[in-house]
């Protein structure tokens, strides 16, 4: 299950899919700044992966963007994800690390798993593998493209804002 949930969230899916992207050979990010995705502060809830998906992102403050994620099963943190959009030059990038329910890392202590930003549209983000949608101002569909085995699948995250 920590492989499935690993790939689940690095999104590097070769495979495009339909709310998914990804950067071109050779494609540079394109201008963005931290105002343009600052919908997504707030604490957001959704089932998934049969238990209780939260995450909590901050306000931009210097220079990005940071959250907390937990995955909780049967009452028990199944793992944890740390990380933050930063305003990286003219761009975006969406940098993440893993720990387990005891806080133990899954990545080398240098190591990040990176999302580049691909495209950004009014209230919608999409990184590579990854892409964020506010319906409305208490709902937001984060869509990870995962893959196993040679098969790539779109998973929808349908969060809903805690008062």
């Amino acid at each position: 299950m920590r492989r499935l949930l690993f790939l689940l969230l690095m999104g590097t899916g070769i495979v495009s899919a339909q709310k998914t992207m990804q950067l071109s050979e050779g494609q540079e990010s394109p201008t963005a700044s931290l105002k343009e995705v600052a919908w997504i502060e707030g604490s957001w809830s959704g089932e998934a992966f049969g238990g209780t998906a939260e995450e909590i992102w901050s306000a931009p403050l210097g220079d990005s963007m940071m959250f907390v994620f937990r995955l909780v099963n049967d009452n028990k943190v199944s793992f944890y994800e740390v990380g933050h959009i930063q305003q990286l030059e003219n761009s975006l990038i969406l940098q993440l690390k893993h720990f387990d329910g005891n806080l133990k890392g899954w990545e080398d202590k240098i190591e990040t798993i990176d999302f580049k930003l691909v495209k950004l549209e009014k209230n919608k983000v999409y990184f590579e593998g990854l892409t964020m949608e506010l319906v409305d101002k208490n709902h937001m569909n984060v869509y990870v493209l995962i893959e196993e085995n040679g098969e790539a699948e779109e998973i929808l995250f349908a969060y809903s804002k805690k008062p």
